[in-house]
């Protein structure tokens, strides 16, 4: 999820998550168990405090290229406890594009670039400095304001520690309690936080909508990435999602399953009977004071990282042929933001 705030799109809906990145860095996630605190931002967006730590990314259970298990290593950030709800979504920018309209269910049928726009509108809501410019939609990861995760911080938060194919175990029978999918969703999405959450107290990362995560989609991408903070190709024709929708079947709501869609579009599953939309959530934060709760936090500095958010995509099985030039692959993920804010505090 993304660290700040999240939302999700109708159907194969996407999620978007915001992050907040803290300047204490441990080289393991803590136990699965350990439940991290909770903050609520000033435009009232619960956040969940995620510590750094390394992990193995992909799944040695899988033969996708894009899962290829390797070592990444992810700083601390805040992510949005919740997908962004349409009721948030509209409060931030004055509209609500989804197709099934309910105030708690996730935002859906947006495009990449709306998730960075409510990213950025999110941030000037709360006087912090966006992290996309609006002219070529390009990240500053040294900005105070929100951004959708990275894909490795996505998957690092779905895991929560954990290293089975879902943070509940191997076996996708417990699916249906952490979260709605084909099995137990058949008509749309639902309202955000209404199944169990993972571990670390993140709800619906798997299943409801797909998420938009920040970086560009490159099968191999980790062959060529730094293994602290990948942030993903430099550019490309699609973006990634994760977590799976609404519609999609078990194997696709793994914490490993990677995605893509051309980030254009707003319903991932075109062409077919069953209309699959993308949603989104923001990411963390970074700040230098004692936060509520107990937390303390980095003030901004030249490494500070912005808020993300987290953002799903639609729903393709796997073996899908590679669609023509443009039209994507109909893959989701999530974004994050980091924990620098200068001179603030939760």
């Amino acid at each position: 999820m993304m660290i700040m705030t999240k939302l999700a799109l109708a159907s194969c809906i996407t999620a978007l998550v915001l992050l907040a990145v803290s300047c204490k860095q441990a080289d393991q996630p803590p136990p699965a168990t350990a439940a991290p605190p909770v903050i609520t931002t000033p435009s009232g967006v619960t956040m969940v405090a995620i510590p750094g730590g390394s992990f193995e990314m992909g799944s040695a259970a899988s033969r996708e290229k894009d899962e290829t298990p390797h070592s990444a290593y992810v700083s601390a950030f805040y992510m949005d406890q919740y997908e962004v709800t349409q009721e948030h979504f509209e409060k931030v920018l004055g509209r609500n594009p989804s197709r099934w309209k309910e105030p708690k269910n996730p935002v859906e049928q947006i495009r990449w670039k709306d998730a960075a726009e409510y990213a950025s509108a999110r941030s000037r809501l709360e006087g912090l400095e966006p992290a996309y410019d609006p002219k070529t939609w390009r990240c500053n990861f040294e900005s105070a304001g929100y951004r959708l995760p990275t894909e490795a911080e996505w998957e690092y938060a779905c895991r929560a520690g954990t290293r089975t194919e879902y943070a509940f175990g191997d076996a996708p029978s417990a699916l249906g309690e952490y979260a709605w999918f084909k099995e137990n969703c058949t008509r749309s999405p639902r309202p955000v936080g209404g199944r169990k959450p993972n571990p670390w107290g993140l709800y619906d990362m798997y299943g409801n909508v797909w998420e938009w995560c920040n970086d560009f989609y490159k099968e191999d991408s980790y062959a060529s990435s730094p293994e602290r903070d990948p942030r993903g190709p430099p550019g490309g024709e699609t973006r990634v999602l994760r977590g799976g929708c609404w519609n999609s079947r078990a194997c696709m709501c793994r914490s490993a399953y990677s995605n893509d869609e051309n980030p254009g579009y707003t319903d991932a599953c075109f062409g077919r009977d069953v209309h699959v939309f993308v949603g989104f959530s923001s990411p963390p934060r970074e700040r230098r004071e004692t936060l509520p709760f107990g937390i303390s936090r980095c003030f901004r500095s030249g490494l500070g990282r912005s808020p993300g958010a987290r953002v799903s995509g639609p729903c393709a099985p796997r073996g899908t042929p590679p669609a023509p030039r443009g039209t994507g692959r109909g893959r989701a993920r999530r974004c994050r933001a980091s924990t620098r804010s200068p001179g603030r505090s939760w």
